[in-house]
């Protein structure tokens, strides 16, 4: 039996498709903007399925997504909100789920190319991180595209004292590589070297995260994977809301699980879903680890 952190699955795809308003930009943050009543429902939702920690839907709340929205002023009070959705989707349900704090992309999703340079990234997110370390458990750099931004959240999160996390998006139908074109390997050292807690792969086609569990494990970190169902993100470059996206027909909660299993197997101790990955492909994986002896947990020290 082993000891398994259950994560949440995708926010933002779920947030539209509940969504009375059309998407836009700002996608997850304009919904939390106009509706933050869904947002805690699909919290809740995820905590209903089995999932052990929550991430906070501060994916697209950075300062240079909400400035070019023309809502650069509601970075502190929407950072606000989602702790806030977090805290009582968790006191609702009773399920002494952990909370991570999320530390994203913080221009465009897939994009290296136009990422910002270190020291200005860095400092970026030290204001992300400084807004929710009080009130999560870890932090979670998630779909980073290179090695560039990999040291730059790692760095930030690490001075807060708090478990980092840092999960890294690939190129999918290929080797194990980052959208950057560098290898896995390179961005997991990276993390291994500023300090992480744990590495992950996210954010790619569930067969294209599988070619990288050999790199995630051999640094000797807890390591995990949460896969997107998308078709491809090619329609969303070079710009474009997530609506143009289209998901798969052949991932559903069984199929999902089948992989994410095969993760378990290999060795991951951190599982859950990103964009197109909801709550019923994550009830099916906490019923399969359940069946299978695994505990399911929120220490995320395992």
């Amino acid at each position: 039996m082993n000891e398994i952190v259950l994560l949440d699955g995708g926010m933002g795809q779920e947030l539209i498709a509940r969504s009375s308003q059309p998407p836009h930009p700002l996608w997850s943050a304009k919904v939390m903007l106009d509706e933050p009543d869904i947002v805690r429902a699909v919290h809740k939702d995820y905590l209903d399925a089995g999932a052990t920690v929550l991430t906070l839907n501060t994916y697209s709340v950075t300062p240079e997504r909400l400035a070019k929205a023309g809502l650069g002023d509601m970075f502190k009070p929407l950072q606000k909100v989602a702790i806030e959705l977090a805290k009582s989707a968790i006191e609702e349900t009773g399920a002494g789920a952990a909370i991570a704090g999320c530390l994203p992309p913080l221009v465009a999703s897939y994009r290296p190319d136009v990422a910002l340079p270190y020291e200005e990234a860095k400092d970026i997110y030290r204001r992300i991180a400084a807004e929710q370390a009080d009130d999560v458990d870890l932090f979670l750099a998630e779909t980073l595209s290179s090695v560039e931004e990999v040291r730059a959240a790692t760095d930030a999160i690490v001075e807060t004292g708090k478990p980092a996390w840092i999960a890294m998006t690939m190129q999918d139908g290929g080797t194990a590589q980052l959208r950057s074109g560098e290898p896995l390997k390179e961005g997991v050292s990276m993390a291994v070297e500023c300090g992480a807690g744990a590495v992950l792969a996210n954010c790619s086609w569930p067969e294209t995260l599988s070619t990288g569990l050999d790199d995630l494990a051999a640094f000797g970190l807890p390591y995990g994977a949460y896969a997107n169902g998308f078709t491809s993100i090619d329609a969303l470059l070079p710009g474009g809301t997530v609506d143009r996206l289209e998901a798969r027909r052949d991932l559903d909660p069984q199929r999902y699980c089948q992989w994410a299993m095969a993760c378990i197997e290999h060795g991951a101790s951190i599982i859950g879903g990103c964009c197109e990955v909801g709550p019923a492909h994550i009830a099916e994986i906490a019923h399969q680890l359940s069946t299978a002896g695994h505990n399911l947990t929120k220490d995320f020290h395992a």
